[in-house]
């Protein structure tokens, strides 16, 4: 099966990395390979390391890649949050720009055999690593009646958590819950009507949840941030796209905690003058989003945003 991959915020992601063609830059989360050719093509004697854990992804971007005339360039097969680990094997200390483009990639979800959408009846998965063990399956057949809840409502943000976590436990324990129809079948029978009437779909929100569990996104994310922004160059870039509120509230919240005064808080009581200076520097204050046509062409980007983090000393 062929899937169409569109390459959000491109330019956006590449004029934020501000690159230097001898520089060492870090393609946290490969996929298809857009962002990394795009790095590659403005890279003369540097180097790009590709970081990604899809079976299926590094198949289709090595093909992607082999077809450029670019060799400066390793795809290390492994999850970013052992970012440091790799790049430390590899004699890397200090790197001029890392991309992360966050969540589950197109081709992913238009896989009607990896799990991860409700829009096909297929065996709940949801593995970015396919060699790990913690499937969809496991967790929604195995985890209590609380630890599904918490999830749904802190990864998910669903109103209706308990209900649905309540009804999951009670069908299961009838017959074990494998595909993505049966949870899809629980999720609408445990929501009001005027939920089912709603335009966006009424499993978004726990298929998203059991994602980010499966895959430990957001420990992964706020693990993989705090190496990368260590091993930053002077005048080094730190771009992140993320795709969910989650998501961008630990990017968000994290930049700030770098670039802000520990003691701000105090110092706006006393009369005194901070002279707090950080090492780093936020190049956009609001998040930066596709243009309209971007989003008219490929809808999926719509919730995209971007921002951008220097090192200044």
């Amino acid at each position: 099966m062929k899937f169409k991959h569109q390459t959000v915020l491109l330019h956006e992601a590449i004029a934020g990395l501000n690159i230097i063609a001898n520089g060492i830059y870090v393609d946290c989360t490969l996929g298809r390979a857009g962002h990394s050719l795009e790095i590659l093509n403005h890279l003369s004697t540097g180097k790009l390391y590709c970081f990604e854990q899809d079976n299926e992804a590094i198949i289709a971007s090595q093909q992607v890649l082999q077809q450029s005339k670019y060799q400066n360039y390793e795809i290390i097969k492994n999850n970013f949050v052992n970012l440091a680990a790799e790049l430390q094997l590899r004699q890397i200390k200090v790197v001029n720009g890392f991309l992360y483009d966050l969540g589950v990639s197109s081709p992913q979800l238009d896989d009607d055999k990896r799990g991860f959408s409700y829009r096909y009846d297929s065996m709940l998965d949801m593995r970015m690593n396919q060699q790990q063990s913690l499937t969809a399956q496991v967790v929604v057949n195995t985890y209590s009646m609380a630890a599904l809840a918490k999830i749904f409502q802190e990864y998910g943000e669903e109103p209706f958590a308990k209900v649905i976590a309540k009804n999951i436990v009670t069908a299961r324990a009838e017959q074990t819950i494998e595909t993505t129809l049966q949870l899809v079948t629980i999720i609408k029978k445990s929501l009001p009507q005027k939920i089912l009437k709603k335009a966006k779909h009424p499993a978004k929100r726990i298929f998203q949840a059991l994602r980010i569990e499966v895959n430990q996104e957001l420990f992964v994310l706020q693990e993989s941030l705090q190496q990368a922004v260590k091993m930053l160059a002077i005048n080094g870039r730190l771009v992140v796209i993320s795709f969910h509120s989650l998501e961008d509230r630990i990017v968000k919240k994290y930049f700030q905690t770098l670039t802000q005064d520990p003691n701000y808080e105090i110092n706006q009581l006393l009369p005194t003058v901070s002279h707090f200076e950080s090492n780093y520097r936020i190049i956009n204050k609001r998040a930066i989003v596709p243009a309209l046509d971007e989003q008219t062409v490929n809808p999926r980007s719509t919730s995209a945003k971007l921002r951008i983090l220097e090192r200044v000393k």
